[in-house]
């Protein structure tokens, strides 16, 4: 019948947990009653909540625009879809400054939990529990609303894995695996818990200044509505609107390497708040995303990595007692943690913030457990993109999932509590903040930065090994 998934929950759980390569699911989420959570519909239910939006400039440099070059105006998604469309009406309202063909809008990190926390009874419009995990539904998700050409810069999530679902309109993505981290110049600058950015504008890239990204490996793909796209551990991603508008809605999946992360970005937390805190504040360096309200101090920095220390062993420590007894039968728990940017949003107090131990209740399974990785037409691979091919072509993947076709051109787990802040920019025209061509403000081009040092500091390699090293010392 129509009702049955290709999957069961288990089989897609376990497919879930075990894939280390990024893959589309069709027709696991057709009868989710948020396929009809188009914008339109969305703006009738939000009935005149303001939301935040995210402006950029469609035009394209050579630098990846960041959030802290970004504008942000504060707006209802009955105002966003009457700029979107060039109704007059736009033209006194908070978009009045941007113009539409040359500006994007971007409602992005919309915690479901929040912004519909008067309507609880929407969150069951989504339903993760067919992918195997029990219970979690809009709760745990996050609403992306965005115009053409809206997009999010390069990037890897330090935590979990992720399941994307698309609503309205399509959106492509371009992936790129955990190997290719070197080539991708990684920067910690701007600075946001859990997220790795690159240097390198993936949409325009500059190959003299970043040579190595020729030896990237892309896996492009367009995902259609009523899809679901599974971007494993610390793959990283480019994502960019091509449709007028889109909508997407998302879940970060916890896994069991994340208590080893979360050491790793207590370390680089301390190290860019210490290195940073000591420069002179009138560089006007924003350093921070506007996700981080503030640089936190030295003594907060240690105690929490002390708390990601202290939840890394306890995870170990359950880990063993689980194995040393018959499995039991319990309900899946999941921790706090289950957002990548959860405890960024106000209201949010510190007491309240905890590191997460074990008790998510599933653990990770492994890849040698699958006999074989059912793809087919309800599982598509996303392959990698053939050298021939434009940096920015696309595979698309058909809303049938009947065939695969190359088109030309084509965290949860915050350590700290703080406030929203609105980065504004006092001129409409221009974006908050402009940095220099390689992505790091006021960087010297005559001698190394502060930058420059940190990029070396807490380079992906250099971090892990300092956590390893540091559980090697807390674990005599």
């Amino acid at each position: 019948g129509e009702d049955v998934k290709p999957f069961t929950p288990e089989k897609t759980k376990e497919i879930v947990m075990s894939l280390q390569q990024p893959a589309v699911f069709c027709n696991m989420a057709g009868d989710w009653p948020a396929l009809h959570w188009n914008a339109k519909y969305l703006s009738a239910v939000l009935d005149g909540k303001a939301i935040q939006f995210r402006l950029g400039l469609k035009t394209v440099d050579l630098v990846p625009q960041f959030e802290t070059r970004c504008s942000y105006v504060k707006a209802t998604l009955e105002e966003f879809l009457a700029w979107s469309c060039g109704q007059p009406s736009y033209l006194s309202g908070p978009f009045s400054c941007y113009e539409y063909s040359k500006y994007w809008a971007y409602a992005d990190y919309k915690y479901i939990a929040r912004i519909f926390e008067d309507k609880p009874e929407i969150f069951q419009d989504i339903r993760w529990s067919d992918f195997g995990f029990s219970g979690r539904n809009g709760k745990e998700s996050t609403l992306w609303i965005g115009s053409e050409g809206a997009n999010t810069p390069c990037h890897l999530d330090s935590y979990g894995c992720n399941l994307v679902l698309q609503v309205q309109g399509r959106k492509r993505w371009h992936l790129f695996p955990p190997g290719d981290t070197s080539f991708l110049y990684p920067t910690r600058i701007p600075y946001e818990e859990s997220s790795v950015f690159s240097k390198v504008n993936i949409a325009n890239p500059d190959l003299k200044r970043f040579p190595k990204f020729g030896n990237t490996t892309a896996h492009v793909v367009t995902l259609n509505p009523g899809q679901v796209l599974l971007v494993p551990r610390h793959w990283w991603h480019y994502v960019e609107s091509i449709d007028p508008i889109t909508v997407s809605i998302n879940s970060w999946i916890e896994l069991d390497a994340d208590h080893e992360a979360r050491v790793e970005e207590a370390v680089t937390r301390t190290l860019v708040c210490a290195i940073k805190s000591a420069e002179n504040p009138s560089d006007g360096d924003l350093w921070l995303n506007p996700t981080e309200v503030e640089a936190t101090s030295h003594e907060i920095n240690l105690q929490y990595l002390n708390k990601a220390l202290s939840a890394y062993f306890k995870c170990q420590k359950a880990s063993v007692s689980e194995q040393a007894r018959p499995s039991s039968a319990g309900g899946e728990q999941r921790t706090s943690a289950s957002c990548k940017r959860k405890k960024r949003e106000v209201g949010c107090e510190p007491e309240d913030c905890r590191l997460p131990t074990c008790e998510f209740g599933f653990s990770t399974f492994k890849a040698e457990k699958l006999q074989k990785i059912p793809f087919g037409p309800h599982l598509i691979q996303v392959l990698p993109q053939s050298q021939e091919t434009s940096s920015i072509g696309a595979v698309a993947v058909e809303s049938d999932c009947r065939d695969l076709h190359e088109n030309e051109g084509g965290h949860f787990g915050k350590l700290h509590c703080t406030g929203k802040q609105l980065l504004m920019s006092n001129d409409c025209e221009t974006p908050a903040h402009q940095m220099d061509s390689d992505g790091s403000p006021n960087a010297s081009r005559t001698a190394l930065s502060t930058n420059d040092l940190l990029d070396c500091l807490v380079n992906p390699r250099v971090i892990s090994l300092v956590a390893r090293l540091l559980l090697e010392r807390a674990g005599v």
